[in-house]
């Protein structure tokens, strides 16, 4: 028998953004159902870099994100939420009282206003060109554990922010660590590609992975770069190459798409009355894309939508501490 569930609010999406607002709509009184596809809540700080020290949250110089995680569940819990874990939602209806939201596990969840805080939607990583069959034997996407690493020599290819963090995290625990990227200019923050410079971590651009060997798990990196090739003798390769979206739910839902973001308004309100979206997944003229954003878009969309929820609420709340 399906599991149905009457809420005012369905969140799809467990990431920081997600979780602040289900805090916020507890506040605002409401009750709330978050729904991801991932086993906890965190999304992409859980799933892919726990250990990664975060910086552009306010009040914390720095903090390790799933500690940041597990603050903002145990702030979330205020609102007394039910979680559907490792439920994909995959189908939306609306009408003119509420939406109703369908799992791939058969749950049913009946909500007067849907948010979405789902980042990038499904992701899966950009696979290595050269290598790819060394996934898992010394290739890997994702560093969840840097100690795993430790006292091994790695090569880190890419030039983003995930390229150039991992590479400052492993530096004080490998034996070595190479960091090439196929262009001289880096994407990631300005900061920590300063940090980079100034590390011991060597700097190989613009290079390419041409091939990968070894007889059981990686061994050698052959590396192609403007003056030729290079070798490199290592144990780990860390691909960090980016994600690729997955967002054809959202795309069935009749929810406007560009490319691979939602269009917002003001209110972050998109095409579709009872559905806002808030985070890194939404894009606006001007949109930045830093987890404190993230905290305040959550708030506008919750505090937006509350009318909707109950016809007495104002869109502009009071302060927390009124209820304190």
């Amino acid at each position: 028998m399906s599991e149905q569930l009457d809420v005012d609010l369905v969140v799809v999406g467990a990431g920081p953004a997600g979780l602040y607002a289900t805090y916020y709509a507890g506040f605002r009184g409401m009750s709330v159902v978050v729904v991801d596809a991932l086993p906890a809540p965190g999304g992409q700080m859980t799933a892919l870099y726990p250990e990664k020290p975060v910086f552009d949250v306010a009040g914390f110089p720095r903090v390790r994100a799933q500690d940041l995680v597990d603050d903002l569940v145990a702030q979330a819990s205020l609102a007394d939420p039910t979680y559907l874990l490792g439920h994909r939602a995959v189908e939306l209806d609306e009408d003119d009282d509420g939406v109703t939201l369908r799992t791939d596990l058969g749950a049913v969840v009946r909500a007067r206003a849907l948010l979405i805080t789902g980042g990038m939607g499904g992701f899966t990583p950009r696979p290595l060109p050269a290598g790819g069959e060394f996934a898992g034997r010394g290739l890997r996407y994702t560093v969840p554990r840097p100690a795993d690493l430790a006292g091994k020599h790695v090569l880190v290819v890419g030039g983003g922010d995930s390229a150039v963090d991992w590479a400052l995290v492993l530096e004080p625990l490998a034996a070595s660590v190479t960091l090439a990227h196929r262009r001289d200019a880096f994407r990631a923050h300005e900061r920590s590609v300063e940090q980079l410079r100034a590390s011991s971590v060597r700097l190989l651009t613009p290079y390419e992975v041409s091939a990968v060997r070894g007889e059981h798990t990686v061994a050698e990196v052959d590396l192609l770069g403007p003056d030729g090739g290079t070798t490199l003798a290592v144990d780990e390769v860390v691909a960090a190459l980016g994600f690729q979206a997955d967002l054809k739910a959202l795309a069935g839902w009749g929810i406007e798409l560009t490319r691979r973001h939602i269009p917002v308004d003001r209110s972050m309100r998109t095409n579709r009355a009872r559905v806002f979206a808030a985070g890194d997944i939404t894009d606006f003229p001007g949109k930045v894309r830093l987890i404190s954003v993230g905290f305040g878009e959550a708030a506008l969309a919750v505090n937006n939508l509350a009318p909707l929820v109950r016809p007495e609420l104002a869109v502009v709340p009071g302060h927390s501490s009124d209820s304190a």
